[in-house]
């Protein structure tokens, strides 16, 4: 059970994710390129190397392209992963105030685009919190996605006079109640269109150099989906993992979800699953890329049936999952517990 608060906590909550464009529009889809591939964490080449590269080239042929492809899953909601965060944002509360008894002020916000993070802590400062839960929506930490929401929310609270007391939330890759969600989402797949000859757990890739230099990304990742497997109780021959979403040229961690979809195609394979544990709100990766993109790549080299199983998205599995873990963040003693933050010297109860 959470411990009770004490009259001078007021918790927020902060999730927060990767962000997607203003609009399907190649002015729109430049802007928020520019902004996520300006991020040291995401690109860390030279700048004197990347920039005229960035500027030159990418920023100048690719957005035509991706907006094309954005246009092809936007909803009148506008970009799917805006309008399944604010499902989970307003789930999140709604659960929260539920379980506790009493409000918890929750907030979204974006790396890139908007709404913005530094929008969100101000959200937050307005509203008068002092103890915040940061927890970005990404299950396996990685320097590229979980460090950047930290070195944004960081950079938001620079001047800040008030800074408030912070639980942020690193993985939660092997959380039970998000593998139980997973698992439970493919077991009702499996109930309405049966068992595939593989399920394939595809996540984000990385540069192989990232994970050389210490990043644990793809560690946390085969935990996932070997729980999962674990769950679900299926043999280690009927599942697979896989990565993609690779950018550039550098090498990135293997096996490629492409190459092995091709790879199953070519052989016959008469029915795959896909599933991307890595992402907790669908959007272009998923959507496009997966449901569409490699479909195709699957079927055109001579594969069957083909299924995308959703995100957990902001299902009410999901919903419980994160607010199980946002709980037990709130549920370690607050430090504001004992303070007396209207004397002119604060009190410390011993």
């Amino acid at each position: 059970m959470m411990q009770a608060a004490s009259d001078d906590e007021r918790a927020g909550v902060l999730i927060a994710n990767l962000g997607s464009p203003e609009a399907p529009t190649p002015v729109g889809v430049r802007e928020f390129l520019a902004e996520f591939l300006h991020d040291y964490r995401v690109v860390d080449i030279n700048r004197w190397l990347w920039c005229p590269l960035l500027h030159g080239i990418i920023l100048r042929f690719r957005p035509k392209r991706i907006a094309k492809a954005y246009q092809s899953i936007w909803t009148p909601e506008g970009a799917p992963l805006i309008a399944i965060s604010k499902g989970q944002r307003d789930g999140l509360a709604s659960q929260l105030l539920q379980r506790l008894g009493r409000p918890v002020k929750v907030v979204m916000g974006m790396s890139y685009g908007n709404p913005s993070i530094k929008d969100a802590v101000k959200e937050l400062e307005d509203s008068g919190v002092n103890r915040v839960v940061v927890l970005p929506m990404y299950p396996q930490y990685s320097s590229a996605t979980t460090g950047s929401i930290w070195d944004y929310f960081a950079k938001a609270l620079r001047g800040t006079r008030k800074v408030p007391e912070v639980e942020f939330v690193h993985h939660y890759h092997d959380d039970p109640g998000y593998i139980g969600a997973l698992a439970g989402r493919v077991r009702d797949h499996w109930g309405k269109h049966g068992m595939p000859d593989k399920l394939l757990f595809s996540f984000h890739g990385i540069p192989v150099r990232y994970k050389d230099e210490g990043d644990y990304y793809n560690e946390q990742c085969e935990t996932t989906a070997r729980a999962v497997a674990t769950e679900l109780g299926i043999p280690d021959d009927r599942w697979f993992l896989s990565y993609q979403s690779q950018f550039g040229k550098e090498e990135w961690l293997n096996p490629k979800t492409d190459k092995t979809l091709e790879s199953w195609g070519e052989q016959g394979m008469g029915k795959v699953d896909v599933m991307c544990p890595g992402f907790a709100a669908d959007c272009l990766e998923t959507i496009e890329e997966i449901n569409e993109e490699n479909r195709e790549i699957f079927q055109e080299a001579g594969g069957g049936e083909f299924h995308y199983i959703p995100a957990l998205n902001d299902g009410q599995d999901h919903i419980d999952a994160l607010a199980t873990i946002v709980e037990a963040k709130l549920s370690s003693p607050s430090r504001f517990q004992g303070v007396k933050v209207n004397d002119h010297q604060a009190v410390i109860a011993k």
